[in-house]
């Protein structure tokens, strides 16, 4: 059969695929355009395949945040080039992504695969750009008692969600005076949890022996060894836990002064939550 240049042209409106390309998927498939299609998917799945043991660190982080500030979703899509995250078929796809965690279509990455339209993007898009691509992270949150904020760094490779409980937009508004630059001090910081009391009993144990280790290499009495290791260990939180990290517009103050500062002022009980920040090459 005939492959007409028209025909070759519609294969590739619909899938995206190089012209190229969809000459060949339609002289394989003798002209049935929904074999070539398939044909098509079925490179993109071979690439994938042939990439697997690529590296993937470059990509996008996105975020999107309902009208009332009290829903978001946040995703973060990677690829082997900065070339191709900058592209828009790639940023196109990590749109839909973002589109189908905010609808409640898929809340995880094992999700999005068992997806058959996102699958199809996924081949459709590795068969086009050569290379390797993973839907790494995704989450979806909501703030029932309070609100969201959202921050995306320039560039898009950071993404930070703060869900703070009980603050209103409507109550307080200057409430981002508050919101964005808690949200730009996670950025800017990369806190490891919100509070002390949340750090993992298991990164306090080993942050005590370390700490221990130093002192006892420096001569340190054994009967002071753990006043020491609560002390560096009390540095640790300051340095790491965000309610009680310095301002980075003030450091004379922490973020919890800041927090107490807003309260005091609207007689309000405002809370930070909790947080997610999303940079690319974190795991």
């Amino acid at each position: 059969m005939a492959i007409t240049a028209q025909k070759v042209n519609e294969l590739r409106q619909k899938t995206g695929a190089g012209m190229m390309d969809c000459k060949k998927a339609l002289t394989e498939a003798d002209g049935d355009f929904d074999k070539a299609i398939e044909i098509l998917r079925k490179k993109g799945a071979a690439v994938a395949a042939k990439r697997a043991d690529r590296d993937t660190n470059e990509g996008i982080v996105l975020s999107k945040l309902s009208d009332d500030m009290r829903k978001a979703s946040i995703v973060e899509v990677n690829c082997e080039t900065d070339f191709v995250a900058k592209s828009d078929d790639f940023i196109d796809f990590a749109n839909l992504i973002l589109d189908k965690a905010y609808s409640g279509v898929v809340s995880n990455t094992e999700a999005t695969l068992s997806n058959d339209d996102i699958k199809l993007k996924l081949d459709e898009l590795v068969g086009k750009i050569g290379e390797k691509i993973v839907i790494n992270r995704i989450s979806n949150v909501e703030a029932p008692n309070g609100m969201i904020i959202n921050y995306t760094h320039t560039g898009s490779k950071l993404g930070v969600l703060v869900l703070f409980d009980n603050l209103d937009s409507d109550k307080f508004p200057d409430f981002n005076l508050l919101a964005k630059d808690v949200a730009m001090q996670v950025a800017a910081m990369k806190p490891v949890s919100t509070y002390r009391d949340e750090v993992e009993k298991g990164v306090i144990e080993k942050e005590i022996e370390i700490y221990k280790e130093i002192a006892k290499r420096e001569g340190k009495p054994e009967q002071i060894l753990d006043k020491i290791a609560q002390g560096k260990l009390n540095k640790y939180y300051q340095e790491n836990c965000l309610s009680e990290q310095a301002y980075i517009k003030d450091p004379s103050k922490s973020v919890s002064d800041l927090v107490k500062e807003f309260n005091a002022k609207y007689a309000a009980e405002v809370k930070i939550r909790t947080f997610l920040r999303y940079q690319l090459g974190d795991k």
